[in-house]
Formats: structure tokens, sequence, C-alpha cells
């Protein structure tokens, strides 16, 4: 990224930070922090096999916003593994209906499954991030994506972002998500 680029960056996070609600996540984090509000500057990338991008601060906005404010690959997500931030995912994967179309278990139904190894645009949080909050079509438009997996089902993911009310929201879901996930191949 080039130096004014990176200037800009950091300026959008650091007025993100300012404008929103502060939340301490620090326990969550384990002791991890981002930077200034923009998470893994620097040319981390999630989506490509580089290093792991830093964990995302929470802001507690739309995660439309979110999803905006950071560069395709950046995010992490602050509650991997937390086993009480999963347990509120799942609360919030239900309030939300997830389970109508991935079944209350993950497992699938009218929509793919989250228990294996097929990921149809990949298992990061980056990727799950914007899917979820833009929705797959949004998503494949904006960053010039396409299927990596298939599975039976091939319906298009829904925009969620104007409906989960924040992206504490959405990273507690993807927490969830996460850990239904029954395959061999993790990657976040």
């Amino acid at each position: 990224m080039k130096r004014s680029g990176l200037a800009l960056a950091v300026a959008v996070g650091t007025l993100l930070q300012l404008t929103a609600p502060q939340t301490s996540i620090a326990g969550d984090m384990g002791g991890m922090s981002s930077m200034g509000g923009m998470s893994g500057m620097g040319g981390m990338s999630g989506t490509g096999g580089g290093p792991t991008p830093a964990v995302t601060q929470i802001q507690n906005v739309k995660p439309l916003e979110v999803a905006k404010a950071n560069k395709l690959g950046t995010m992490r997500n602050p509650y991997t593994d937390n086993p009480e931030r999963i347990e509120e995912g799942k609360k919030l994967y239900f309030s939300y209906s997830c389970n109508g179309c991935h079944g209350g278990g993950g497992g699938g139904g009218m929509c793919p499954p989250l228990t294996n190894d097929t990921w149809v645009y990949g298992s990061d949080d980056d990727i799950l991030f914007r899917l979820i909050a833009q929705g797959s079509q949004d998503m494949t438009k904006e960053h010039g994506m396409k299927r990596k997996g298939q599975e039976g089902v091939v319906g298009p993911m829904p925009p969620f972002g104007e409906l989960i009310k924040t992206d504490d929201e959405l990273w507690k879901i993807i927490a969830f998500v996460h850990s239904l996930y029954k395959g061999t191949r993790r990657n976040w």
C-alpha cells in the first residue's frame, strides 16, 4: 500500500474510533490489539495464504461500514475459540434465522452446510464477514470473486449487513459458525 493510502486508512480508522461507541474487548482478545481501528494494514491477507491479519477491533457499527472500511483479506475475528462469545453467537444465529437456511446445527438444508470442507467463497473470517454483510452477489461484484467450492445448493446468500445490528454481533455469529466446522482444513 502506498504511503498516502496507508495514511488515509489510518485516518479513516481513527475517525471510526472517535465516532463509534467505545467498547473494550481486551479480555476477549487474549491481550492482542489491532491497529487504530483498522486491522491488518500493511498488506496482510487472510484470503491469499499470506500472513495472518491482526485481530479486528470492534467498532459497534453496522457490519457494512466495517466491510467498506477494511481492505479485502485484512479482518480477523476477535472472538475465535471464545466459549462465551460462541454461545452468544449461537443465540444470535437463531435470532436472525440463519438456521432457517443453514440448519440448526449448521448441516445445511436449502443452503450450504457450515460443517464440512466445502466453503463456496472461502472460510476465513474476512470472507465470511463480507459474505454475510454484503450477500454473495454484492460481495462477488465488488471484489471480482468467483465461487471456490460447489455444493448441491447454489442459491445466493442474501445480505444481512443492515439487519445485523453491529459488527460485534456478526463476529459472534461467525465464531459460532466456525465452532460448527467438522472438517480438516481450518484456516482461521
